[in-house]
């Protein structure tokens, strides 16, 4: 049941008109609660501003995204280059080994 209805049905009840001032009173102040204050709605200037900041994060997103994803490939790059020189390090002891045999 809604405030309205509960309000009606708390009226109707009422027994003089004084308890019903106060019920209507009472309402009031609970809606009056429930409003938002001045300072709390948001002006247009804040929105078009909050819609701005929007509109140039995902650009940053996306280069940082881009940033990520390239040291992932360097990393990468770097990860598979490093074993080729190893392994031609463990080779030309043990081919020098072979040619004094």
């Amino acid at each position: 049941m809604g405030l309205a209805h509960k309000l009606y049905d708390q009226i109707d009840a009422a027994p003089d008109d004084r308890a019903r001032f106060r019920l209507m009173a009472d309402a009031i102040g609970q809606l009056e609660q429930r409003w938002p204050r001045s300072g709390e709605m948001p002006r247009r200037s804040d929105v078009r501003e909050a819609e701005q900041r929007l509109e140039v994060q995902p650009a940053e997103v996306r280069k940082e995204i881009e940033v990520v994803r390239k040291e992932i490939v360097q990393g990468k790059t770097d990860l598979l280059n490093w074993p080729v020189p190893l392994m031609f390090g463990r080779v030309a002891p043990i081919a020098a080994l072979v040619r004094l045999l």
